[in-house]
């Protein structure tokens, strides 16, 4: 058994080496018999050049769910078929196969995806799950962006409503003439509530995204008030065109949204180490 740990580093930074947790869980892998090397990447090329030999099981020493995001997104480029060839075997509804294992060793902090995924924590736990090899099988979503979610995305929230158009599959959450006060894309439920609001249930294995948006709306004839309505919808593929820009957040990661994206679902793509 081959196993690479890899931890993330800032580039220009100094780099004192392999953390104190990383140290412990080579000391255990060994103990089970592995052959075991340690990489450290600060570049997209370097994540590449470090999980290159498919023989290897692949563990990330990380302390945000940015960092699980980034390699996980490095692991799909690599995956991703020639967009001609369609590999035979592929499963129905997928547009990649199946994606090495990952298993992930918390640092200084546990990454959010690891508790919402229910993977171990300790290094102890960590390396009888690569060691023992049982895979537990997670969806995935992709954007056309080139990006990918394990856990989700949000789209605006807080004191800042926005305009857009909201599709998932055949069925219209939002038309574009209503504000918007928060929209998840849901695959995990880290995103799943907003300003204590809970817009969606995801299971992140059910080959499904759940989709919400929250928009404020009023009622009664006489005393008119103001109530929010959660729209919910759950399929395959989900559209969101912002009018302007919208603040988004996804797997922690947050930017700007100013045109139209495409997100969906890759049923059972991500695999992660779980231990029996």
């Amino acid at each position: 058994m081959n196993v690479v740990v890899l931890t993330l580093v800032e580039a220009n930074c100094a780099n004192p080496g392999p953390r104190t947790q990383a140290l412990h869980l080579v000391d255990e892998l060994k103990a089970r018999g592995a052959v075991v090397r340690t990489a450290e990447a600060s570049t997209p090329e370097e994540v590449d050049e470090a999980l290159s030999d498919p023989d290897e099981r692949i563990v990330l020493a990380a302390d945000t769910d940015e960092q699980v995001n980034a390699v996980m997104a490095r692991i799909v480029r690599r995956a991703i078929p020639a967009p001609s060839k369609r590999p035979e075997g592929l499963p129905d509804g997928r547009t990649i196969p199946d994606l090495p294992a990952v298993a992930i060793l918390p640092l200084g902090t546990v990454p959010g995806i690891v508790a919402r995924l229910g993977l171990p924590e300790k290094p102890a736990e960590v390396a009888a799950a690569v060691a023992e090899g049982v895979v537990k099988r997670t969806d995935l979503l992709r954007h056309d962006g080139g990006g990918v979610a394990v856990d989700g995305v949000r789209l605006g929230g807080g004191d800042r409503p926005w305009r857009g158009v909201v599709n998932i599959d055949d069925v219209v959450l939002a038309d574009g003439s209503e504000q918007i006060l928060a929209c998840v894309v849901a695959n995990a439920d880290g995103y799943a509530a907003a300003d204590d609001m809970v817009l969606a249930e995801p299971d992140p294995a059910d080959g499904r995204i759940d989709v919400a948006v929250a928009v404020p709306v009023t009622v009664g004839r006489l005393r008119k008030r103001l109530r929010i309505e959660v729209r919910r919808a759950r399929g395959r593929a989900v559209a969101v065109h912002p009018e302007d820009t919208v603040t988004f957040i996804q797997d922690g990661l947050v930017s700007e949204l100013g045109r139209k994206r495409t997100w969906w679902i890759e049923p059972g793509a991500a695999g992660w180490y779980a231990g029996a």
